[in-house]
């Protein structure tokens, strides 16, 4: 894509696109109301993302209320901003991780409460879903290699908030970032932010990895060989105290077993024992 011109940037465009596309992506902001959308140009597909389409969720404001009677920082929800508030945040986000040589979707339009991206592709997430019946090899090795791509991105000096495989990407061998909807970092000290964010991405990782165990091995390794020892050091004591919480988390699923509870119980018993490795008799 091309530069913008100083007309388009100072409409909020940040590439040049062709009158018929500027029309057709114009129309679609002001008809719609879609959290996202999906939009074919001439240069091919770009996606909008829009701020203050859904009801406000309540339970960001309960996390926030409860977590001033607990002395855990990583229960810290990111602050609720408005609308506008939000869209920036994204968008700043974005520019600092580019600014940092990481890749992220190229800013088509912003505006204060929507932003056009260009379309990456697949995402690691779909990726995953085709690999898992052709070539297993394949499939945990790029689950491996989102460890080490979020252990590069702490190294920096950063934290993605978020970190699931339906957020990331790859472009020229290299993990994408997308989707900035939280900072952390805002309300609990960085190595603490970066913590979590392994144990989030454990999540997924721990439910996805065919090979078990020797994946996740591999993938903790790839994340803590790049990862500051602060952050391992935090990620040790963030699940000292999530582990405490094992016991009742098998309890209730004994009655309801859900794919949350499941998750949490296999991620948190598994990165329990990593960062605590038992003594080779």
């Amino acid at each position: 894509m091309l530069a913008a011109s100083a007309d388009e940037k100072a409409q909020g465009f940040e590439v040049h696109l062709e009158d018929e596309d500027v029309t057709a992506l114009m129309y679609a902001l002001l008809n719609s109301k879609r959290r996202i959308q999906k939009i074919s140009l001439s240069t091919g597909s770009v996606w909008i993302k829009r701020q203050g389409t859904e009801k406000p969720s309540w339970g960001p404001k309960a996390q926030s209320f409860l977590s001033k009677f607990l002395p855990y920082s990583f229960m810290r929800p990111s602050p609720v901003l408005d609308p506008a508030g939000m869209m920036r945040r994204e968008v700043d986000t974005m520019r600092l991780f580019e600014a940092r040589g990481f890749p992220v979707p190229q800013i088509v339009y912003s505006s204060t409460t929507a932003v056009v991206l260009e379309d990456v592709g697949l995402t690691i997430a779909q990726q995953l879903d085709r690999l898992q019946t052709t070539d297993v090899d394949a499939h945990d090795e790029l689950l491996i290699g989102v460890a080490a791509g979020l252990g590069d991105l702490h190294s920096a000096g950063l934290c993605h908030g978020r970190p699931h495989v339906r957020d990331f990407y790859m472009r020229d061998g290299r993990l994408g970032f997308m989707d900035f909807e939280e900072t952390p970092q805002a309300v609990m000290p960085l190595e603490t932010a970066q913590a979590r964010d392994l144990w989030l991405l454990f999540l997924p990782l721990s439910q996805r990895a065919i090979k078990g165990t020797p994946s996740l091995d591999a993938a903790y390794e790839a994340w803590a060989s790049r990862a500051p020892d602060a952050a391992i050091a935090e990620l040790r004591r963030l699940v000292h105290v999530l582990g405490r919480f094992l016991p009742l988390a098998r309890l209730i699923g004994r009655v309801q077993m859900g794919s949350d509870l499941r998750r949490f119980i296999k991620a948190t018993d598994y990165l329990k024992n990593a960062v605590n490795p038992k003594p080779q008799a």
